[in-house]
């Protein structure tokens, strides 16, 4: 207890201090009620805290997701999409049980990054509107049309304090290490520009808290008639985008101590208690956030107590200081979402990607999701990395060369089902009868790989030619032993190493 109070009590402290904006935040640009966002993190903060298998790790409403909640909240209501959150925890539970965690981490990090710089460019072009005195439009193109008209029609002291609010973020980030720096960023610029305001006694619109937080609390309901559909598909894509999100953030968290490692299925079951009792009692849906996490742990945080502690501050806020929010503008709190949005859209991960030769997978996922929407532009963004393994695994390359009559032939790279018409084009070419010298310098050999090569050798050779082959069994033996090691190293979290990061370091959430 002792260690505790000495490690985990101040940098729960640190935690809620960061957390508490952001909720706020998140629920304003989810288009619910800010109180939702505030039960999100509290439930998340206990639940998960108390339950998960990262200790280390914070949940809460995440700013990943405020762009499908949004969409699903114009489409069937807040209560209905809190049914869809309850029930997607319960498909969490489930995957949970099923112990399926780890197979998330084989989604391609470019659709990830895409998927997350997509959604910061929607909360962009939305919350800048609030920033400029205005209201967002219903999609990302209506946003960009009626801008020019925004920045021509500015409103005064809204305007100002939402820049305020997103230049003391930006400048927080150049400050020299010190103490002044280990004061959270957002912390700072919404309570700097709260008290402009008041100073001001700039007449805009600011959070609406209820006085009773028991009264604010709003039951979820089931759809009604048509709507099942689209709740069944709110319900999927929100257990989809949660699950992967938090069980990268666990990676992530996993790497930044050296204490316990994450049981990832213990996890995913946690985050889905955690989702259902936050659907049942209003509030957003829950991930594991990686920002949180980074200042959880280099405040000092030791066990799971720190995670569960902040949520426990916030509940206290809410019930004895929730008029206090009151005095916060909107605009100051979207000009913290612009501040989000835009670390989402990170330049170095671009910079990764296009070196890894990922970047058109990522630039079709952006696309989707902010011309389309979400679920389009993670599919669009599956299928382009799809496409492009098999264009890989039919990078297979035959040399054919004749040196004193004999005819040589070296195969390397992936020979697969889908290089096997390149080569039985380039060993068609082999005039029969021949003396031919076959080396088999492959990295990937599938069984179509396999049995072309092994059927075009028993032809020729019937035909009268001679073949000198390694034994095809040999090569697929030594190709085995060198994936034996690779595939031990799998199941560590070492693979999408450079895609957590990029949740470490894409952004506030």
């Amino acid at each position: 207890m002792k260690g505790i109070l000495a490690s985990d009590l101040p940098a729960s402290l640190v935690v809620f201090l960061v957390a508490l904006p952001l909720c706020m935040g998140i629920a304003l640009a989810s288009g619910a009620p800010i109180m939702a966002g505030l039960i999100a993190g509290v439930v998340g903060g206990i639940v998960v805290g108390l339950l998960g298998g990262v200790p280390l790790l914070v949940s809460g409403p995440a700013a990943g997701l405020a762009v499908m909640v949004f969409g699903f909240i114009q489409q069937l209501g807040f209560a209905v999409t809190c049914a869809a959150v309850a029930a997607a925890g319960l498909v969490q539970v489930a995957l949970g049980g099923l112990k399926v965690a780890r197979s998330a981490l084989a989604i391609s990090p470019a659709v990830i990054h895409g998927m997350l710089a997509g959604i910061g460019i929607l909360i962009v072009l939305g919350q800048v509107h609030i920033v400029l005195g205005g209201s967002p439009q219903s999609n990302a193109w209506n946003n960009l049309r009626e801008l020019p008209g925004q920045i021509l029609d500015l409103h005064g002291p809204a305007t100002l304090l939402g820049l305020l609010t997103l230049g003391i973020l930006i400048a927080w980030q150049f400050l020299p290490n010190g103490r002044l720096k280990k004061v959270p960023g957002p912390l700072v610029a919404v309570v700097g520009g709260t008290v402009v305001a008041a100073v001001m006694n700039a007449n805009v619109a600011r959070v609406k808290l209820a006085s009773d937080a028991l009264s604010a609390i709003q039951l979820p309901s089931l759809p009604e008639g048509s709507m099942w559909g689209a709740f069944i598909v709110a319900v999927l894509s929100l257990a989809l985008v949660a699950s992967a999100e938090s069980l990268l953030s666990a990676v992530a968290t996993d790497k930044l101590h050296t204490g316990p490692r994450a049981n990832l299925d213990r996890e995913l079951l946690a985050q889905g208690v955690a989702n259902t009792v936050s659907g049942l009692v209003g509030g957003l849906p829950i991930t594991g956030v990686i920002v949180r996490s980074a200042a959880n742990i280099n405040a000092g945080a030791k066990t799971r107590w720190s995670a569960v502690l902040h949520a426990v501050w916030m509940l206290a806020f809410v019930t004895l200081l929730g008029g206090l929010a009151s005095y916060v503008p909107l605009t100051v709190l979207a000009g913290l979402l612009v501040h989000v949005g835009l670390k989402l859209v990170n330049l170095a991960h671009i910079r990764e990607l296009r070196h890894r030769g990922e970047l058109p997978v990522y630039l079709i996922t952006v696309a989707g999701v902010v011309g389309i929407n979400l679920l389009a532009g993670i599919g669009l963004g599956l299928g382009a990395a799809i496409l492009r393994l098999l264009w890989q695994l039919g990078q297979v390359r035959v040399e054919t060369r004749a040196v004193n009559g004999v005819h040589q032939v070296c195969i390397s790279g992936a020979l697969t089902f889908v290089g096997v018409p390149k080569l039985s084009t380039a060993l068609a070419k082999i005039p029969s009868g021949s003396r031919v010298e076959v080396d088999v310098a492959v990295n990937t050999l599938d069984h179509s790989g396999f049995e072309a090569l092994e059927s075009w050798a028993d032809t020729y050779r019937k035909t009268g030619g001679t073949v000198t082959m390694e034994p095809l069994e040999d090569v697929w033996t030594r190709r085995s032993a060198r994936a034996a090691p690779a595939a031990g190293s799998a199941s560590s979290p070492s693979s999408p190493v450079h895609h957590v990061s990029s949740l470490a370091s894409g952004g506030a959430q």
